[in-house]
């Protein structure tokens, strides 16, 4: 005896399988269906949010020198995940270099760019900012930026130097949060 599919399935069900139509008995499929389009994942709210946050400056946010390391988690972030983005084990989804840009110019960048990869739902960027060893007595002036952007952007989970064979000091792995359930499928193991 088949249990019955309760009214939540069933809806589930014929809310993926709308527009399906069945193929005729030994009909074969030749040719690749269109792709369906984009739909955004955020309403012009939460993009706006992203934006005000990290306008917003913290006066907690530390100082950082030319070589030192960083490294940001917000609380509750798994120290095994934090390990994994440290060591690089998560795959690269999007990147932006910043190298050459004016410190307006870089902030337009980064925050279209972290825009752009959370509509795509991507959860691992890399974000190359310099070491700023040519900014002179003003510091590392992009790296200061992509810091106290991602700290205050709160779907950034974490964030940290990158390996030496991906920039070292001169950029940053960022972690994502989920914007949806089936994201968590789109991380590296």
């Amino acid at each position: 005896m088949k249990p019955k599919p309760d009214e939540h399935d069933l809806a589930l069900f014929r809310e993926a399988t709308r527009g399906v139509k069945p193929l005729r008995h030994g009909e074969r499929v030749t040719r690749e269906a269109p792709a369906s389009r984009a739909r955004a994942q955020f309403s012009r709210a939460d993009r706006l949010q992203v934006l005000d946050e990290s306008l917003q400056g913290a006066p907690d946010e530390p100082e950082l020198a030319a070589g030192d390391a960083s490294l940001f988690a917000r609380p509750g972030v798994a120290a095994s995940s934090l390990r994994k983005l440290r060591r690089g084990q998560y795959r690269v989804q999007a990147e932006l270099d910043l190298h050459g840009l004016t410190a307006a110019e870089a902030t337009v960048q980064l925050r279209d760019f972290l825009i752009a990869s959370l509509q795509r739902n991507a959860r691992c960027l890399r974000i190359v900012h310099g070491k700023g060893l040519r900014s002179g007595s003003k510091g590392p002036v992009l790296r200061q930026l992509v810091n106290s952007t991602l700290r205050r952007t709160a779907q950034v989970l974490a964030f940290t130097s990158a390996r030496q064979a991906d920039g070292g000091t001169g950029a940053v792995y960022v972690l994502l949060a989920a914007t949806h359930a089936s994201s968590a499928s789109t991380t590296a193991d």
